[in-house]
């Protein structure tokens, strides 16, 4: 990145408005990653409690078909999206 000298700037190093604009869009795009990545692990993170929550039921119930009902749903709702529980 180049750095373009401005008298009136008493010696400061300012951006010329392209380099700004690049800069720019290069933080954008990364906060938007950043903000995509941490809401799929709040999620992430959000289905592995409802799925412990449905195992701790089924701890509760005696066996039966409740109880394996309840175990299914746990395990669908973590099988959901295979690729994050890795």
């Amino acid at each position: 990145m180049s750095f373009e000298k401005n008298i009136f700037s008493q010696g400061q190093t300012l951006f010329t408005q392209d380099e700004f604009n690049k800069a720019l869009t290069e933080a954008k795009a990364e906060i938007m990653s950043v903000a995509i990545q941490t809401t799929k692990q709040a999620m992430f993170l959000e289905r592995r409690a409802c799925a412990q929550m449905l195992l701790d039921m089924a701890d509760m119930e005696d066996e039966g078909v409740a109880c394996a009902a309840l175990r299914d749903a746990a395990s669908n709702i973590m099988n959901r999206m295979p690729s994050q529980n890795q």
